[in-house]
C-alpha cells in the first residue's frame, strides 16, 4: 500500500483540535470530581448498614457497573427526558451518565479501601471516646485513602477513556472534533492518528503516577 501521509493539512485545525481536548480533560475533571463525591456518599450510605439506604445504592451501582457506558449515554440522552418531562441537552445528558458511571466504580473503590481497615482501629478510636464520624475522618479514612489512591487515579483514566464515547450525543469533544476534520480534510490516517497521539500525551503521565503510587504503597 503506497500512501503518502501528510499532517501538514491538520495544522490549520489546531484551534478544533485544542477545543475537543478542553471538552474532554474538562468533562474528565468534572466527572471525576463529581463522581467521586458522589460516589463517597454512597459508599459511607452502604457501610452504614441501614438497609433502606443500602439496596437502593447497591440497585444503582450494579446498573451502572453492569451495563456499558454507550448505552447509558444513549438513554440518559433519549430516554430519562421521557421519563422525569424534562428535555436534557447532549452536555448535561454526558456529565450525568459519566458522573453516575463514575460514581458506581468509585463507590466500590472507597467502600473496600474504608472496609480493609482492621477492626481494631475501630475499637481503639471507640475505647477513647471517639465519635464515628471523629473516628473516620481522623483515623480510618487517612489509611485507608492511601490504599485507595492507586485504584482511584485508574479508574480516572478510565473516565477520561470514557469521554471518547461522548461524541455519540454531538457533544465537541476531541474525537467529535476529529470526526469533522476527517470530513473536511479526508485524511482520516493522520486526524486519528494525531487524536490518538493526543490521548496518549494525556493518558500516560496518569498512567505512570498510578504505578509509582501503587508501588510507593507496596514500599
Amino acid at each position: 500500500m503506497d500512501y503518502q501521509w501528510d499532517f501538514s493539512s491538520l495544522w490549520q485545525y489546531r484551534g478544533i483540535f485544542a477545543v475537543g481536548l478542553g471538552y474532554t480533560i474538562g468533562f474528565t475533571i468534572l466527572t471525576v470530581i463529581s463522581g467521586l463525591l458522589v460516589g463517597t456518599a454512597f459508599a459511607l450510605a452502604r457501610l452504614s448498614g441501614l438497609k433502606v439506604l443500602t439496596i437502593p445504592i447497591m440497585i444503582v451501582t450494579e446498573l451502572f457497573r453492569c451495563t456499558p457506558v454507550l448505552v447509558q449515554l444513549v438513554w440518559c440522552y433519549y430516554a430519562l427526558p421521557m421519563l422525569i418531562g424534562v428535555s436534557l441537552s447532549p452536555a448535561l445528558a454526558a456529565f450525568i451518565t459519566l458522573t453516575m458511571y463514575g460514581a458506581a466504580f468509585y463507590a466500590e473503590i472507597v467502600r473496600g479501601g474504608i472496609a480493609s481497615i482492621d477492626m481494631g482501629q475501630w475499637d481503639a478510636g471507640r475505647a477513647i471516646g471517639m465519635r464515628r464520624g471523629t473516628l473516620m475522618g481522623r483515623i480510618i479514612l487517612p489509611q485507608a485513602l492511601r490504599r485507595m489512591v492507586a485504584p482511584l487515579v485508574n479508574q480516572s483514566v478510565l473516565q477520561l477513556k470514557n469521554t471518547s464515547l461522548l461524541s455519540v450525543l454531538a457533544v465537541p469533544d476531541l474525537l467529535y472534533q476529529g470526526q469533522l476534520v476527517t470530513s473536511a480534510t479526508y485524511r482520516p490516517l493522520e486526524t486519528y492518528t494525531l487524536i490518538a497521539a493526543l490521548y496518549m500525551a494525556v493518558l500516560f503521565p496518569m498512567t505512570r503516577l498510578a504505578q509509582r503510587i501503587e508501588r510507593r504503597r507496596k514500599a
